[in-house]
């Protein structure tokens, strides 16, 4: 024998995570009173009360607000100082701006920048952080409620249903003036028959049906869509895929719309069961119950790859074009 010892794959990954660096800690941002600093704040998708706690106390701290009125209530800046300036951005690009982050900078201000739904999703916030800190600014993000989150909600969806959809994909169409990476495609996405939640591409609703139908989804999908959701003028409507876009054009939706695609939004009780609440499943606060420790799902469940819904669940939805009516809705 040569006496070499033989090293596990483990061991290696082990030894290499000794000797590298360990990952980097991301300090909390630094913003405080008499500092210039800009405050992205995420005002949600409309309603007042839908902007989180944080959201609201930096807006009712902040020296200047820029906010753009096409897309933000008044409701979420209303609770602001008497004395705060208020900046419309809707018509301004971000050169505009300029002149307002340096005053901020200058004068130690602090600016919330309010932003629609939740800043991170189609928010063009990097480009503005990356402004604020070449002029010396503090940033900060405080999140949102997104639209996709609130569609879901209005509907009491679950977007991750066990044994049906344990995934989420956030896009929009391409072929719109914003190019899309390569691969970046509705098709590719569509064909994992995960749940979708597609921004942006209202007005093109017949070749947004299409290429979902091109990526697998059968006809059928059940599919939620939320015109202005938690708005006064809130539209919201199930229709199967197949009538998305007859759906969408009846109802002339062109913009403010999210569409969710997926079996997981579909009306009617899933058949399903997740681990986290059965009694037969332990966990670190909890022992299984040895009497029900049985396996869990629907031995009935049926592939939607498969162009079959999945059991207990209505395959195409309420009526196409049918919203669901609830005290507020537009009529």
């Amino acid at each position: 024998m040569s006496g070499k010892q033989s090293v596990t794959p483990e061991a290696r990954v082990g030894d290499d995570l000794a000797d590298a660096a360990p990952g980097e800690v991301v300090p909390a941002p630094a913003v405080g009173a008499g500092q210039g600093s800009v405050v992205f704040v995420g005002a949600g998708p409309g309603a007042g009360d839908l902007i989180t706690l944080r959201g609201a106390r930096v807006i009712a701290a902040a020296d200047i607000i820029v906010w753009a009125s096409s897309l933000v209530s008044p409701e979420v800046i209303a609770e602001r100082r008497a004395e705060a300036e208020v900046i419309d951005s809707a018509s301004a690009p971000l050169e505009a701006l300029v002149p307002v982050y340096t005053r901020a900078r200058d004068e130690g201000l602090l600016v919330a920048r309010v932003h629609t739904g939740d800043p991170s999703l189609y928010g063009a916030i990097a480009e503005q952080r990356d402004l604020c800190e070449r002029l010396g600014l503090a940033v900060q993000v405080v999140p949102g409620v997104s639209a996709f989150s609130a569609a879901a909600a209005r509907v009491g969806a679950e977007l991750t249903v066990p044994q049906v959809s344990q995934s989420l994909t956030i896009t929009r169409l391409e072929g719109g003036r914003t190019p899309m990476p390569p691969g970046e495609t509705i098709a590719s996405f569509a064909s994992h028959g995960a749940t979708m939640a597609i921004y942006l591409s209202a007005a093109r609703n017949k070749a947004l049906q299409d290429a979902l139908l091109a990526g697998g989804y059968p006809p059928q999908t059940p599919c939620v869509v939320g015109y202005a959701v938690s708005w006064p003028e809130e539209m919201v409507l199930r229709c199967p895929l197949a009538q998305l876009s007859a759906t969408m054009r009846a109802h002339k939706l062109w913009k403010h719309t999210i569409v969710l695609v997926g079996p997981a939004v579909g009306a009617g009780p899933t058949g399903t069961r997740s681990h986290l609440y059965h009694p037969g499943f332990r966990h670190e606060y909890r022992d299984a119950d040895p009497a029900v420790a049985a396996p869990l799902g629907v031995p009935e469940t049926v592939s939607q790859r498969a162009g079959q819904p999945v059991t207990g669940r209505h395959s195409d939805g309420a009526v196409a074009g049918t919203p669901e009516v609830q005290p507020g809705d537009k009529q």
